[in-house]
């Protein structure tokens, strides 16, 4: 089965970032500054699965690498992104990439669950794994309670058994993570990567508008 022989995949130990002490100092509104800068362009190709993408498509591009076992990432999706996809996403000025970062075996499992209801439903599926994190991702058999955790989905125990051996995308889950890996030299979850500007760990909305207002076309 593809959960157990991710764990030869997935074996790179990747932990979630903490919240960095240099963002914790700043002020309220200012921005942080970036871990490192990359190459916009080349980060925004195209991947081996389809994008998990909402916004308007000529909206300032923002990518995030997140992993469904990083609990930084789970008070991303739950505390700030709200606000972001309010003010930003559906306003039509950012376009939010979100891209699968696997740190573990479990991580593989889990997404491949939410790709499981089809691609245009899998954010919305991340989004729900994130709400229910702490049901299934911190447990000694999460097998399980991560299949119940996507029953709202409309999942089924059988479907989700099916997807949980499709070695070929389980491969295209780690591939995603080693190219993030090897283009943007990924330390942890979450990072989020902004006109070419890579900032690891948590960023609250304050520090967010800090970052996007000034390159957001007026």
């Amino acid at each position: 089965m593809v959960f157990v022989s991710l764990r030869r995949l997935a074996g790179a130990a990747f932990f979630c970032a903490t919240a960095l002490a240099a963002n914790v100092a700043l002020a309220a509104g200012a921005a942080p500054e970036p871990d490192r800068t990359v190459d916009m362009a080349t980060v925004l190709k195209p991947g081996p699965l389809p994008e998990l993408t909402m916004g308007d498509p000529s909206g300032v591009p923002m990518v995030e690498y997140g992993s469904l076992t990083c609990p930084h990432c789970a008070t991303f999706s739950r505390e700030i992104f709200p606000e972001l996809k309010k003010d930003y996403i559906d306003a039509g000025k950012v376009r939010f990439i979100f891209r699968e970062f696997s740190r573990n075996s479990l991580d593989v499992a889990a997404f491949l669950l939410a790709r499981c209801v089809g691609d245009d439903k899998a954010f919305a599926a991340v989004e729900l794994l994130f709400s229910q994190q702490d049901k299934w991702a911190f447990v000694d058999k999460p097998l399980e309670p991560l299949i119940a955790a996507m029953r709202p989905a409309g999942l089924t125990h059988d479907q989700a058994m099916a997807c949980l051996k499709d070695q070929s995308k389980a491969d295209a889950m780690v591939a995603i993570g080693k190219r993030a890996t090897d283009e943007i030299k990924m330390t942890g979850t979450p990072t989020f990567v902004i006109d070419g500007k890579v900032y690891g760990g948590e960023l609250s909305i304050d520090q967010l508008k800090a970052i996007l207002d000034p390159i957001i076309k007026k």
